[in-house]
């Protein structure tokens, strides 16, 4: 066996063990995807991030859950910003640099907010697909009745890099009475089985705050729910100008999550429409928790 380093940083908050945990591994370019997939599931986070040389970019970033690689993740890429930059690793003075990911190669932009760092990435163009499944199910999936799911906003499968349901509920009180149960999700999500779901409603705990929200895990991820979203907030934008507001052509609003789960934390949301697709933003800080090691094995010293 072999041993890796893994540092935790949490992302969308300045507070440690706030916000989402994400594990950052640096310099992974020995690793092989069997190796990195290990090193995931041994860290038990919702998702570790890998780092990369890029020959197209300034970073190659890769994310696994527990379960498998995904192609792009919000909170882990604010996590493995901020560890490039607070420990001085990009080599580079500019505020804007790419990276590389499965969905391409996407801007990083970093700033200094009350002395902190502050970093936005941009995402995937957003993707919609209708909800054709039972809604009654789909309530139950989550612990609540279909009586709190606002009939006044469509259900959408929405992607700006990683696809969930998005779902509108009517008050912020029923976000304390969801129990997923994750398992049933592939059944009623026929169209998309590996898709999360993601709750979300216009009424909020902060008055700062636009939308609440919490995001529950595909099954074959490996965990139950994710704390702060990166990617389903940029999503969430997206369908605010497409299903909600079609008269505005920019959106710049602040959702909160994680309250429910006692790792509340923000994420600032920033949609522009363009004349043929809109350019979703998402951004945070992030704080470095702590480092420890996981045990691995090379593919080739396990056959």
């Amino acid at each position: 066996m072999r041993y890796r380093k893994v540092l935790h940083y949490d992302a969308f908050s300045s507070t440690p063990n706030k916000g989402n945990p994400a594990g950052v591994v640096l310099d992974a370019d020995d690793l092989d995807e069997e190796s990195m997939q290990y090193i995931a599931q041994s860290v038990g986070f919702n998702e570790t991030v890998f780092v990369l040389r890029s020959e197209k970019a300034d970073v190659k970033l890769r994310y696994f859950t527990p379960g498998h690689e995904i192609n792009l993740c919000g909170h882990a890429t604010i996590a493995a910003m901020y560890c490039l930059k607070s420990l001085g690793m990009l080599h580079t003075d500019r505020n804007e640099i790419e990276i590389e990911t499965n969905v391409g190669v996407l801007p990083i932009f970093f700033e200094t907010r009350n002395g902190e760092h502050f970093i936005t990435m941009k995402q995937d163009k957003p993707q919609f697909t209708e909800f054709k499944g039972s809604i009654s199910k789909l309530a139950e999936s989550i612990g609540i009745t279909e009586e709190e799911i606002d009939a006044t906003m469509p259900i959408v499968y929405g992607s700006t890099g990683t696809w969930t349901l998005l779902l509108p509920i009517k008050n912020v009180y029923s976000f304390s009475k969801m129990k997923p149960t994750n398992s049933m999700f592939p059944k009623i999500l026929t169209q998309n089985s590996k898709a999360s779901i993601h709750p979300f409603s216009l009424e909020t705990v902060d008055e700062n705050a636009f939308m609440h929200a919490r995001h529950f895990s595909s099954p074959y991820s490996g965990t139950m729910e994710d704390a702060i979203t990166g990617t389903a907030s940029g999503v969430m934008g997206a369908y605010y100008l497409t299903y909600l507001n079609q008269d505005i052509s920019e959106v710049n609003f602040l959702v909160e999550q994680g309250q429910e789960v006692g790792r509340e934390g923000s994420v600032w949301v920033t949609v522009n429409r363009g004349e043929r697709n809109m350019d979703v933003y998402v951004s945070g800080t992030g704080v470095y928790v702590r480092e420890f090691e996981v045990s691995y094995a090379l593919a080739e010293e396990s056959i």
